[in-house]
């Protein structure tokens, strides 16, 4: 925080004409919801710009936020509306920088125009917290924000699941256009119902996602209403507008009714659960309170701050109502006991490997965990018995970087019978039935988006001139999260690109000596005629460069090649124009998931995943961060 900024002191301690100002400023009236909650002696002001207060998420994103800092007395909150207009919020942005906000709060009207004013705030020296609409790239402080497809998913796999026996028929409620959140809801919810092949499905457009459009298209649709077993709608306000007409047809005992938004209050989603008139809401977190709490934490200069934060939602149902909300309510308490942590480590396949493991034996003193790690040497079994001998000794928490995604469930619910909970770092697993909450957490990198920047960096680099360039992929192990997400991220963008295409593609298991092979096998049955490499790992491309060389081919010009991890070996390849660019996985992990324990321990609900900090770099930096790399 710096004392420093133009205004700062003025605004902190004045009262009455700050609060003029700032309803001149930012539009606001006194009847508005937006404007300046006003207290004296703080020491730190949030800004919270928002991009629409008409949509009734944004308005519980305020309140939810207004009740996290009541209680805070030296923290003085300042918000704007932007009305959905992206130069107003541009505008907005600059009005809070000038009353000398320290850290700034942003749910962007449109993420794609707003990204260089973020990143104008964020390289000022400004935190930044995005919610709701993550923007491309790493230029802010922290996202925190739903998986709207995971919600759609979870609403689709508990309808297919009432009506999977005898099947039925589904109408979904959607807006004419949905909204983004609402697109990203229904392709979920449509790819769950899609498992079952005996439900039929038909759809009803409104002009507006609000409640009385709602119940209008209800009410004029009653004969497709009164032959639907299941009526879904993606918010809440239409959910309710759906069950209003719904008993006025006197279909409350024939139709059940779906939701997704699942937020507190009179006639919201959980309340009309509770009076039995959604048969399930699923819960989209709003983030007020864990924005504020990782503000406090970044104000603070605490160690332990991910990148990017997905919060869980939750099937909410009359048979778990109370729990729900239960969990809903509940109080963090770290009472700074030590805490017991059993950590299966994949192995010690690499240098970005060893780097993750002494991070994280560093965090763990740091944090006071008592660290019992087993590194498997690539053998899932070998993983198995890890995690069995961790239940014997009663761990507090099970921590498991896994070899492959598949296999898993047998053990993990042998976990869970034991009451310990399991998060999953550095790589995900893929489970039978994701629903039944085996992990808490995932927290490492975004394996999709870095195959995503391989791809992007290549398209805008490496000029096709009217030709098509062909592509070697080294893949990583075979199953293995990183290996799958990385490869269809960078297949994502290739999809747009047609001038590119994979012509080579094979498992190099993330070694040195997989690389090798991977060319080596290819150049016994080819003349060397490949543009670009894509490798999965910065091993595997060093493998490949030194198999290349041993050939008589130039790296970099015979082919322009690409990796991921970024550790220090690929700065020195890359300085010695060898290897092209190296998209970072971040190995340095150990004070987030050692904050993320201390966090589950003390009672908070975890998020669905926690993402680190990464960047991507090419030979024209590669000198100026090569002796930064601490791995």
């Amino acid at each position: 925080m710096s004392s420093k900024r133009l205004g700062i002191k003025t605004i902190k301690y004045l009262s009455a004409l700050v609060i003029a100002v700032s309803l001149v400023l930012m539009g606001c009236s006194a009847g508005d919801r937006s404007g300046v909650d006003t207290k004296e002696g703080v020491t730190s002001i949030i800004g919270v710009s928002q991009a629409n207060m008409r949509e009734e998420w944004r308005v519980a994103l305020i309140n939810e936020l207004r009740e996290a800092i009541s209680s805070s007395l030296d923290i003085q909150i300042i918000t704007s509306d932007a009305t959905g207009d992206v130069d107003k919020q541009i505008r907005d942005i600059d009005n809070l920088i000038g009353y000398g906000i320290d850290l700034l709060i942003i749910s962007p009207c449109d993420e794609k125009e707003l990204a260089d004013k973020i990143k104008e705030v964020y390289d000022s020296g400004i935190p930044v917290i995005v919610m709701d609409r993550a923007v491309e790239g790493f230029d802010y402080t922290l996202y925190i924000g739903p998986d709207n497809e995971v919600i759609g998913q979870q609403a689709g796999n508990f309808v297919g699941g009432l009506l999977s026996t005898d099947g039925g028929r589904v109408v979904e409620i959607l807006g004419r256009p949905a909204s983004i959140q609402g697109k990203e809801r229904l392709l979920g919810f449509r790819k769950a119902l899609d498992e079952y092949g005996n439900i039929e499905t038909s759809k009803l457009y409104i002009e507006s996602e609000t409640k009385d459009a709602a119940y209008d298209i209800t009410m004029q649709a009653k004969g497709t209403i009164a032959e639907a077993d299941v009526i879904f709608s993606y918010s809440d306000s239409m959910a309710l507008g759906v069950c209003d007409a719904v008993r006025e047809l006197g279909l409350e005992d024939k139709v059940m009714v779906v939701d997704c938004d699942g937020f507190k209050g009179a006639d919201e989603g959980i309340d009309l659960v509770k009076q039995g008139r959604l048969k399930a809401t699923v819960s989209c977190p709003i983030g007020g309170k864990e924005a504020f709490d990782y503000a406090l934490s970044i104000l603070g200069n605490e160690s332990g701050v991910p990148k990017q934060v997905i919060l869980r939602s939750n099937l909410i149902t009359a048979e778990n109502l109370e729990e729900s909300i239960e969990r809903m309510n509940r109080q963090s308490n770290d009472d700074g006991r030590t805490i017991k942590v059993g950590y299966s480590q994949v192995g010690q396949e690499s240098n970005w490997r060893l780097a993750n493991t002494r991070s994280i034996e560093s965090a763990a003193k740091k944090f006071n965990i008592d660290l019992h790690m087993e590194i498997a040497d690539q053998s899932q079994q070998k993983q198995f018995d890890a995690i069995r001998k961790f239940i014997e000794e009663k761990v507090d928490v099970i921590v498991v970087s896994p070899v492959v995604e598949t296999g898993w469930d047998e053990v993990l619910w042998e976990a869970k019978d034991a009451g310990i909970p399991v998060i999953m770092s550095d790589r995900n697993v893929s489970l039978e039935d994701p629903e039944e909450g085996l992990t808490t957490t995932y927290l490492g990198a975004d394996f999709m988006e870095e195959g995503r920047r391989a791809m992007r960096w290549i398209r805008d680099n490496v000029p096709a001139d009217g030709k098509k360039l062909k592509i070697m992929e080294i893949m990583g192990n075979e199953g293995a999260s990183p290996t799958e997400e990385r490869g269809k991220g960078f297949r994502e963008i290739l999809s747009e690109n047609p001038s590119y295409y994979i012509a080579y593609s094979e498992h190099g298991d993330f070694t040195f000596e997989g690389g090798q092979k991977v060319v080596r096998d290819y150049l016994e049955n080819n003349e060397w005629d490949i543009d670009i490499i894509f490798s999965h790992n910065d091993d595997m491309a060093l493998g490949a460069i030194s198999e290349l060389k041993e050939h008589g081919y130039s790296p970099d010009k015979d082919a322009v090649i690409v990796s991921v991890d970024a550790t220090r070996d690929a700065f020195e390849a890359m300085v010695r124009k060898e290897l092209s660019c190296a998209v970072e996985c971040n190995p340095i992990i150990g004070d987030q998931l050692m904050k993320a324990i201390r966090d589950l321990c003390g009672g908070k609900q975890m998020p669905f995943r926690i993402i680190t900090d990464e960047k991507i770099y090419d030979q024209s930096v590669a000198e100026d961060y090569i002796h930064k790399r601490g791995y």
